[in-house]
């Protein structure tokens, strides 16, 4: 399992204990140091079965200036949405978590953190 996180989001270092806490194996990205793709996010909203808008932090400061809000959700923004994703990856939602069984979650709470183990 591999964890998408950015240490100073409180909510990662919570899912981190946890996952430590039950001895789980996994892997660490610092996504905002080590940028995913374009096609890495593909891959993971597949998994994740969601849309980019889905795992986007709309209120971030640079949201705001491109004006993502406003952005519309569809199947022909969608590539739009996913370039902003990896050209500015602190509007990525975290943690993500790609589970072993092929899934993945964002895991913002510990019952996702726990759903995430059990897969």
């Amino acid at each position: 399992m591999e964890i998408w996180i950015n240490p100073a989001c409180s909510k990662c270092r919570s899912a981190l204990s946890l996952l430590d806490a039950e001895d789980a194996e996994y892997t660490v990205r610092r996504y905002l140091e080590d940028v995913p793709s374009e096609d890495e996010i593909r891959g993971v909203l597949q998994r994740l079965g969601l849309e980019p808008w889905d795992i986007t932090r709309t209120e971030e400061a640079v949201a705001k200036e491109l004006g993502v809000k406003e952005w519309a959700r569809d199947a022909g923004s969608r590539d739009q949405w996913i370039r902003a994703l990896a050209e500015h990856p602190k509007l990525i939602q975290r943690p993500i978590i790609t589970a072993d069984d092929g899934t993945a979650l964002v895991a913002r709470t510990e019952e996702a953190v726990r759903d995430a183990l059990s897969r």
